[in-house]
């Protein structure tokens, strides 16, 4: 067992048994639900309100190829060239493909995607060769797709919704998932056993002191099913959004890579434009270019931002098309009709996470993950803008086929014999807000934009020695997050410090180039760390647990 947590084991006494459960209340875990009522009762537990979750941050939308003008093979090329040579070939197909359906869906669902002509009114981001990103209310699409699934779920008598409940450990019996055990709303303890877990717990920003996500994004489903022995995969690849809004002490805003799409311009603070000298795509090139290009602008000026100039567009133009940016800005003392808005890069979106195959199902037996948590091999080392809700949907939906197909629809309890639940205790239970500060303050610091080995070997080994493990663990949901977090943090930087060279959303400024050696996931197991070559048409493989 690894330093830092508690195994305990016994007969499975007491527990709800429950024919399916989801765990996360995001894009993902909502659609997941909602299709998979359709076959069972489901339970979901979110350790927030329901509608919290990284998705009702989203601003610029969900790509699909639904214009005449478009297709699934031009979203396909474009979304392999952005993941610069780590995507997996068919899991990219089936995404491209399925997307349109996907995006249907959510249309018959009733989410309000603003329309032009009656159609889906499309705009264009970074990397992708077409107008293919869905968007509602402006710059809201999120929050739109949050509150129609939200409505939906809310109202399915199929669909038993517990908030405010964090879990804190999956139950296993030989190998097996089992089921969770959950830190109730009201402080007691609870396992809910069942056939299949579903996680669908969304991203880790909350692991840098600088990101767009919301405060529940700490990487709980990656800790979860890592220290329940599942496979984790491509965890060093970040994705820092170049442009957050940097206004201090304000906290860091998204704005949507859709400003730019519309015409905004990057320039530094001098005025100066500077994106044409640093990629051919200028302002809309891959993410992971900007963010590096932005870094080295703060460098040249000696300022710590840049400035997003949107005189191209009209003020009502901004009004209308970015309602959410504008008014949030307002609130900070900033008309965006006016001024230019101050930005600089934050860690975004995990790239990698909870290794899995086409169908959603983990390393572990009954356990299966879906969107931001999960890495079936879409986004290889750089995302490309949008796909992320669009993962959430699709892999949601073949989960649920899967099940459909192989699980029992009743709910299913422990065999005879022991089930075991590891809960994380690396720090004092007394820990505070100051420790999860200085985390995140030399997470940024060690494992930003840009790495080198002596950096990530420090954080290792701050971690290490930052150990403490008590008599007995916390159990306060702030505690158990910070255990997520750390846990986290150092299968990042392991990941990062095995990668020796610089691909996507990676870069070691000590090994500055791409090396084909290199193309290949690294996959981390307990005390282990296995390579699975990128081959075309390969699907995701990696032995079982």
């Amino acid at each position: 067992m690894p330093t830092g947590t508690q195994k305990k084991g016994g007969e499975p006494g007491g527990g709800q048994r429950v024919p399916f459960l989801i765990v996360g209340s995001g894009i993902a875990g909502l659609y997941t639900a909602l299709k998979l009522a359709e076959h069972s009762e489901v339970t979901l537990l979110t350790k927030d309100k329901l509608e919290e979750s990284n998705t009702t941050y989203a601003q610029g939308g969900i790509a699909a190829a639904i214009d005449p003008q478009d297709s699934p093979d031009l979203h396909y090329q474009d979304t392999i060239k952005v993941g610069a040579g780590l995507c997996l070939p068919e899991a990219v197909s089936i995404l491209a493909h399925e997307g349109k359906e996907r995006v249907r869906d959510l249309i018959g669902l009733g989410v309000p995607f603003d329309l032009c002509e009656g159609e889906p009114a499309l705009t264009k981001e970074a990397a992708h060769s077409r107008r293919r990103i869905l968007h509602a209310d402006g710059d809201a699409t999120g929050r739109e797709i949050s509150r129609a699934l939200t409505r939906l779920a809310a109202g399915k008598p199929r669909i038993r919704i517990l908030e405010e409940t964090a879990v804190i450990s999956l139950l296993m019996q030989g190998g097996q998932c089992r089921g969770v055990l959950a830190l109730l709303h009201d402080g007691n303890l609870e396992r809910f056993f069942c056939p299949a877990t579903i996680l669908c717990t969304g991203g880790c920003g909350q692991v840098y002191a600088s990101t767009t996500n919301p405060a529940v994004a700490t990487g709980d489903g990656i800790a979860l099913a890592y220290r329940a022995g599942a496979a984790v995969s491509n965890l060093e690849f970040i994705q820092f959004h170049p442009t957050a809004l940097f206004l201090p002490p304000s906290p860091a805003f998204l704005i949507s890579e859709t400003v730019r799409g519309e015409g905004g311009v990057l320039v530094n603070a001098r005025g100066a434009r500077f994106m044409p000298r640093y990629h051919e795509l200028a302002d809309l090139a891959p993410r992971d270019v900007v963010a590096r290009a932005i870094l080295r602008e703060m460098e040249i000026t000696g300022s710590d931002r840049v400035f997003l100039d949107l005189e191209a567009l009209a003020p009502d133009q901004i009004r209308s098309r970015f309602p959410n940016i504008h008014e949030t800005c307002l609130q900070y003392g900033l008309d965006i009709t006016r001024e230019k808005i101050p930005v600089a890069p934050a860690a975004h979106y995990m790239m990698g996470g909870i290794f899995t195959d086409l169908e959603g199902q983990t390393t572990v037996p009954g356990l299966y993950a879906c969107g931001e948590t999960a890495d079936p091999g879409v986004h290889g080392a750089n995302r490309l803008a949008s796909n992320s809700l669009l993962e959430g949907l699709v892999f949601g939906q073949r989960i649920v086929e899967t099940l459909a197909r192989r699980t029992p629809k009743g709910p299913d309890g422990p065999e005879a014999g022991g089930i075991e639940e590891e809960i994380p205790s690396e720090t004092d239970p007394r820990s505070s807000s100051r420790d999860r500060q200085i985390l995140r303050e030399q997470m940024s610091a060690r494992m930003g934009i840009v790495r080198n080995g002596p950096d990530l070997e420090k954080f290792i080994r701050f971690l290490d020695e930052s150990r403490d493990p008590p008599p007995s663990p916390g159990l306060e949901p702030d505690y158990l997050e910070l255990q997520n977090l750390r846990t986290v943090a150092r299968l990042m930087a392991r990941a990062a410090l095995i990668r020796r060279e610089s691909r996507g959303s990676h870069f070691r400024s000590d090994f500055p180039e791409i090396d084909p050696a290199w193309r290949r996931r690294i996959v981390l197991w307990k005390e282990e760390v296995e390579y699975v070559k990128i081959r075309e048409g390969d699907a995701p493989a990696a032995r079982r647990t």
